[in-house]
């Protein structure tokens, strides 16, 4: 898959869950879902919204030349909402993995520099501006939903 992604791994519960006899496996693959779709919608939000890394860290502004091409419509990795629709939950068993196969997603989730930009044989900087990641909030939702998972009894 072109692009970048995030994976989150479901550990050490799988081992206490079943040794408790309390999750199967289709409980464990549900609950990766569930943390992927979340993930998602996290990731969905700060492009849209948020504008600022998993860590809270607020993206680099345009550069002047070339905040004067973009409209009031446009905002910092939306233009036409390409990246942020194309967020994905690529979930299989305990594993979910959020990303997508943009071509330009790495470059704007990790900055670098652009060869021929545009097809002018100019090159161009793009500043990393992290969407992909666990926040504080994400991870108290994760906590929140695998908490939520367990049996009364282990709450």
């Amino acid at each position: 898959m072109s692009g970048v992604q995030v994976e989150l791994t479901l550990q050490g519960i799988e081992g206490a869950a079943r040794a408790l006899g309390q999750l199967a496996e289709t409980d464990l693959e549900d609950m990766a879902f569930k943390a992927g779709a979340l993930l998602k919608s996290s990731t969905q939000e700060r492009i849209a919204s948020e504008k600022a890394a998993p860590d809270g860290t607020a993206w680099p502004a345009w550069s002047d030349s070339y905040a004067r091409t973009r409209t009031s419509s446009q905002s910092l990795l939306v233009q036409g909402g390409d990246l942020r629709e194309a967020a994905q939950n690529y979930t299989t068993g305990t594993t979910a993995r959020v990303g997508n196969n943009l071509v330009y997603g790495a470059i704007h989730q990790m900055g670098g520099e652009i060869e021929n930009a545009w097809g002018r044989g100019i090159s161009v900087t793009i500043p990393a501006r992290p969407y992909l990641g666990l926040s504080d909030a994400d991870r108290d939702a994760l906590e929140a939903l695998v908490i939520d998972s367990l049996p009364e009894e282990f709450q």
